[in-house]
Formats: C-alpha cells, sequence, structure tokens
C-alpha cells in the first residue's frame, strides 16, 4: 500500500496549536505518512512544480491540511493548486495525475462547529464553504473525501477548557481518519 502524502500549508507552525500537533503525531508513522510543509520548504515561495508533482505521483492518497483563512485556505495553498495542478498532468484528456487518487481535507477552524449552519454566524454549511476543493478535486478525477476537522480552535485555546485532552483526542482521531481513506 503507498503512503499518504500530507500537504500542510500554515503560515505560523511555530505558533500552532492543532496543526503542529497533528504533524507530530504524523511524523510517528514516516512509513505510512510523508508530510510536506509547504511554507517551510518553500518559503520564497516560488515552487518546483516537478518535484510536487513527483511527490503526488509516488503517494497514494493526498490530504490537504490546513487552518481554514477567510472560508479558504492559506494563500500559498491557493498558488499549489495553481501552479502545481497543470493541464495535461491534473487535469485535461492527458490529465491522469488524480484518477481515482483518494483526496481529503484536514481542517483547524477556529468558529464553533455551530457557526458553520444556516443559523450560525457564517450563514453557510462547512460543505458549502469548501465546495471549491471538492470541484476541483472531482475535476482531477479524484476520489474526494469529506474533510477531517478541529472546531473552536480559537475558543478552546482563549478558554484552555480540556485543550490538552481534546488535542490529544484529536491526533489519535486525525490517525484514524487517514488509515480508513
Amino acid at each position: 500500500m503507498k503512503k499518504t502524502l500530507v500537504v500542510v500549508t500554515h503560515p505560523n507552525m511555530e505558533t500552532s496549536i492543532i496543526n503542529k500537533r497533528w504533524v507530530e503525531e504524523l511524523r510517528k508513522y514516516p512509513d505510512k505518512y510523508t508530510v510536506h510543509e509547504l511554507y517551510k520548504a518553500y518559503p520564497d515561495e516560488k515552487f518546483d512544480v516537478e518535484k510536487e508533482q513527483q511527490l503526488i505521483e509516488e503517494h497514494g492518497n493526498l490530504v490537504l491540511q490546513f487552518p481554514m483563512y477567510w472560508a479558504s485556505s492559506p494563500p500559498l495553498l491557493k498558488k499549489w493548486f495553481d501552479e502545481v495542478l497543470t493541464h495535461g498532468w491534473a487535469y485535461g484528456s492527458q490529465g491522469k495525475a488524480f484518477k481515482d487518487k483518494k483526496t481529503a481535507l484536514a481542517i483547524s477552524l477556529g468558529a464553533e462547529e455551530i457557526d458553520f449552519s444556516k443559523e450560525g454566524i457564517v450563514g453557510h454549511e462547512l460543505d458549502e464553504i469548501l465546495l471549491p476543493f471538492k470541484v476541483n478535486f472531482k475535476f482531477c478525477h479524484a476520489d474526494y473525501h469529506p474533510p477531517f476537522t478541529f472546531f473552536s480552535a480559537e475558543y478552546t485555546m482563549a478558554q484552555n477548557t480540556d485543550l490538552l485532552s481534546k488535542l490529544e483526542r484529536s491526533a489519535g482521531d486525525y490517525v484514524e481518519f487517514l488509515d480508513k481513506l
């Protein structure tokens, strides 16, 4: 079985709590996961497109891990999509790189889960907000799976209510999620 590539896009990993803990957990299993931190690999934000494509091709699954930024991902991940997922490789009549590749998102969100509802402050379900990711992966013929999420990151940290237990539980759940892809 091929390993899972986890592309982590967090511009401030040193100060992260959730994403940093998830990465620490994944690094315990180097035989199952390759952790690829975009901001660390490309501090100048200039991608080696061929290297990125080769990484994707070498792995069975692809997971994009990031904190939610203004109803989207950090900007470097959008740039990664724009530059790495090229016509003829990721999509188009010759684009086969993602054909049947299992893909998913792992997202930390500052807001509470209830906020991502018609009645909540966001006014939309999370699935609606993540639709561009789903559309892009489907367009590339990938096998897109529902996301892994950590809600209330901002509130949990501010209140420090059971942060460690919630975080540890989340790290273990994340590994289980990846193993089920």
